[in-house]
């Protein structure tokens, strides 16, 4: 199975939920901007004053932060598989974040893409009950993704990395939906 990957979908897609479960069950590290970020934040670390800020507002945090956590991140696996979930956001992201995996030697083996209808999206965001979650910073968050995120998904296409997985169902039916398409 292919053990270095990356994760898109938009917010509410299950990516946090999926990632772990991927990553337990095949001994990966699972490595989510989203979780570093809300953990700068609850530490009131500068950084994570910065970042809720920008998150209170549903806009992604610059490039050059989160880049520069998710490679000490990956700098500081020992071995084995990773999956990157919440980054990179953006082309750009995804362009410097090239050199640095070719630097390491461990190229993105797949993308998976989560796709689900925004109706079910802002539903299961409105469910989890995060402060920063209430519909007008979920919509927010959802105009930001296909503003930003979505030429991402045609990045990844031409580079032949791309497979899409219909986030729709039980955990476990989208669970093995990924672990077919990763096979």
């Amino acid at each position: 199975m292919k053990s270095r990957l990356l994760f898109l979908g938009p917010p509410g897609a299950g990516k946090g939920t999926q990632a772990a479960r991927l990553c337990n069950a095949n001994g990966m590290s699972h490595l989510s901007t989203g979780d570093l970020l809300r953990s700068e934040v609850a530490a009131g670390t500068a950084l994570g004053q910065e970042a809720e800020a920008v998150m209170n507002r549903g806009e992604l945090v610059s490039d050059a932060l989160v880049l520069a956590i998710v490679e000490s991140q990956l700098k500081g696996l020992s071995s084995g598989g990773w999956l990157l979930d919440g980054f990179p956001r953006t082309v750009p992201q995804a362009d410097a974040l090239e050199p640095l995996l070719d630097e390491l030697k461990q190229p993105i083996e797949a993308v998976v893409l989560l796709e689900l209808d925004d109706a079910v999206l802002i539903e299961r965001l409105l469910a989890r009950g995060r402060d920063d979650d209430n519909e007008a910073v979920i919509r927010n968050r959802l105009e930001v993704y296909r503003e930003k995120t979505s030429p991402l998904i045609s990045f990844y296409r031409d580079k032949g990395l791309l497979v899409s997985v219909e986030a729709n169902g039980s955990v476990e039916e989208i669970t093995q939906r990924i672990t077919k398409v990763l096979s």
